[in-house]
């Protein structure tokens, strides 16, 4: 039960994630692997600003997207993604 509980956790928060980041996203598979880290880097965020861990389903979801949306922003920071959803628009030079 506790595998399918990340993945039901881990695709809810890379869905978020992908919806508040504004981008196209990475796929399925990846939205759930990025929600997944995202919960990890979420959890030690939370531990490390003084929050336990003792919340229910809610809490685990918010703390998971929290984690996911600062993972896929140093994903994006760090690979130079500047994809933000908004299709083949061009800009005024």
């Amino acid at each position: 039960m506790g595998v399918l509980w990340w993945i039901v956790v881990g695709l809810i928060a890379g869905w978020a994630t992908g919806k508040i980041m504004r981008g196209s996203g990475y796929g399925p598979v990846m939205d759930i692997l990025v929600g997944i880290v995202g919960a990890l880097v979420g959890g030690w965020v939370m531990r490390a600003l003084g929050f336990a861990g003792q919340g229910g389903f809610i809490y685990t979801i918010l703390v998971a997207i929290l984690g996911a949306v600062l993972f896929t922003w140093l994903l994006r920071l760090i690979t130079g993604s500047k994809d933000t959803g908004s299709g083949n628009i061009r800009r005024a030079a």
